[in-house]
């Protein structure tokens, strides 16, 4: 290679940025050591920078200790609440961080795609807590936190988007594109449908001789492969035949267009490569989470259905928390609701429906019958989410609204006291 070439680290492009008449007469070696200074040096700069820029240009820095601090704790059987506090303290700085290495993705593919990448990193979580919740037969665990967190999303992340969205921007209207929002509020209203079903048949023929729950079961089942496909339906709709109708909402004051032009910081490979890695030590701390809940519960005179369905969703999603606010506070809707609202029908129309059916492979009885209860909440949070989202544009009482109706079925799930009983 000639020394009038240097890489482009980032993208592995290859750059003319000196003329070959300027280097002609210059002896061998030193044209040796500039190649060395340009190809090797750069990458471990680029390394450093972007380490700098990922891992502490934060001001959640000061909390990443609680993270080895919870590793440690887990390893020498320190006291299990131990673990279960500080594992939630350091999801806190991961989850920002995710939220920013989202946004950096997002000037690469846009907000759809960017929200969607962000609701899979963010729900890897809850799908690994409910894998482990599986495993150890804890079905009430593993229903209580898939239903909490499809709430949560819906009422707290949302809500508190489009809360600090409306302070943050008093002087300007906030809108975003509502085709998205009703896209993904047909999903939630059909899984919600799959989940009435096998409730209202179970509670139809309770009193039957020949109700052995073995119809609900089969209905559950079949639920769950017609949840699957309309989810795989829907992403072949969002990303492949009509992406057109989910692009980016074009803005036309002044501001906006400043928002416009700013670029990444980050590369995009070296932003999947950190969204990758975070999203597993994420996903380490919340295993962590879910095998020290009994007994933070009862250290702390906390029911095990209030852990459940109020605190470990919002630990499971912190990241989309982080993220929906951020964009919301830039006044980036369109990609709070792609967080916010695609993480709520991913977790409804795969995760839950997944767990179903490789519990059916395990020989463990599971069903969408999620308690009359608990799917009454969630019912109420999907009209609630979709008459807020009807008009296409938002403001700060909206986000009050959803908000306090979080904080309602919060404390109605603190008062209830269900024995745990697998």
């Amino acid at each position: 290679m000639s020394s009038s070439e240097s890489y482009d680290l980032e993208n592995g492009e290859i750059a003319k940025s000196v003329s070959p008449e300027k280097t002609r007469d210059q002896p061998l070696l030193r044209s040796e050591d500039r190649l060395l200074s340009r190809a090797r040096f750069p990458i471990l700069r680029s390394f450093v920078e972007n380490v700098r820029k990922v891992v502490f240009e934060t001001k959640l820095f000061v909390l990443y200790p609680a993270i080895p601090m919870a590793i440690v704790a887990q390893c020498y059987s320190f006291g299990r609440p131990w673990i279960f506090a500080l594992s939630l303290i350091g999801l806190a700085p991961l989850a920002e961080r995710l939220s920013f290495l989202t946004e950096q993705i997002a000037y690469f593919t846009g907000p759809t795609v960017g929200g969607l990448v962000n609701a899979t990193c963010g729900n890897a979580t809850e799908l690994i807590i409910a894998m482990f919740a599986l495993h150890k037969r804890k079905i009430y665990v593993l229903k209580c936190s898939l239903l909490g967190s499809i709430i949560s999303n819906l009422l707290l992340v949302l809500g508190s988007s489009l809360l600090c969205g409306g302070i943050a921007n008093l002087n300007k209207e906030q809108k975003f594109d509502h085709k998205q929002a009703d896209a993904n509020t047909l999903l939630l209203l059909l899984g919600l449908l799959c989940q009435i079903a096998p409730l209202l048949f179970n509670l139809q023929n309770m009193d039957s001789p020949k109700h052995d729950g073995s119809a609900v079961l089969n209905l559950s089942r079949t639920s769950s492969v017609v949840m699957l496909i309309s989810y795989v339906a829907s992403l072949f709709f969002q990303l492949r035949t009509h992406r057109q109708l989910f692009g980016s909402q074009e803005d036309e004051d002044e501001a906006d267009d400043e928002d416009d032009k700013e670029t990444a910081s980050v590369g995009v490979r070296s932003a999947f490569i950190w969204l990758c890695l975070m999203t597993i030590i994420i996903s380490v701390l919340s295993e962590y989470v879910v095998g020290t809940i009994e007994d933070a519960s009862e250290t702390w005179g906390l029911s095990v259905s209030f852990m459940s369905i109020i605190l470990l969703p919002i630990v499971g999603n912190a990241a989309e928390h982080a993220g929906a606010v951020i964009f919301a506070f830039k006044n980036k809707l369109d990609i709070s609701l792609g967080v916010a609202l695609g993480s709520a029908s991913q977790i409804l129309m795969f995760v839950v429906p997944l767990c179903v059916i490789i519990a059916w492979i395990m020989g463990i009885q599971m069903s969408l019958d999620f308690g009359l209860l608990e799917t009454g909440c969630l019912g109420f949070s999907i009209f609630l989410t979709a008459f807020t989202l009807q008009d296409g544009s938002s403001h700060y009482l909206k986000g009050v609204t959803l908000t306090l109706a979080y904080v309602v079925i919060g404390a109605c799930f603190f008062v209830q006291h269900v024995p745990f009983d697998e």
